[in-house]
């Protein structure tokens, strides 16, 4: 076993010692309940996918949620659920760190379509310019032209203008 698996096992059977001295009389139904917890805590489901939660208790203890919640157990599962030295299975933590890099991704993917639609917007503007710039290219090299034609044409050197 690991070492955040020997904490985790300490925390569970802790919290168990505590609630039997508490309550003298466990049922079965709260041993198969904290049975159950610590299956799920130690990472060793039998059927269930292994996340620590209510419906997954239930269902590795194989009684029903509201047998679940009227048990004191319920409470102390809270309790231990919510203590930072408790280690949280792998799964639990993998299916924590596959949100984290979802939302990374999806963050990222924002970033990147926003950057796209700037670029975008700046190649239409080039693209204006561009055209404009074309088109008074276009009207010069005409006005060039005519300046050619006439100059090629008058008989004296004076040029004059053409508008």
């Amino acid at each position: 076993m690991t070492d955040s698996t020997d904490k985790t096992l300490q925390v569970v059977q802790g919290a168990v010692a505590r609630l039997a001295r508490e309550k003298r009389g466990l049922s079965d139904i709260d041993r198969r309940i904290m049975r159950a917890f610590e299956q799920l805590m130690l990472g060793r489901p039998e059927i269930t996918d292994g996340r620590t939660s209510a419906v997954n208790i239930c269902a590795e203890a194989g009684i029903s949620r509201a047998s679940y919640y009227r048990s004191p157990v319920a409470a102390v599962i809270k309790e231990v659920l919510d203590t930072p030295e408790a280690k949280r299975p792998e799964a639990d933590e993998l299916r924590q760190e596959i949100a984290r890099l979802k939302k990374a991704a999806q963050e990222l993917r924002s970033e990147k379509a926003a950057e796209i639609r700037e670029l975008r917007s700046t190649v239409a503007a080039y693209a204006n310019q561009i055209q404009v710039l074309t088109l008074r290219n276009a009207e010069l090299e005409g006005d060039a032209r005519k300046l050619r034609q006439r100059l090629s044409q008058a008989d004296d050197t004076v040029v004059r203008p053409l508008r």
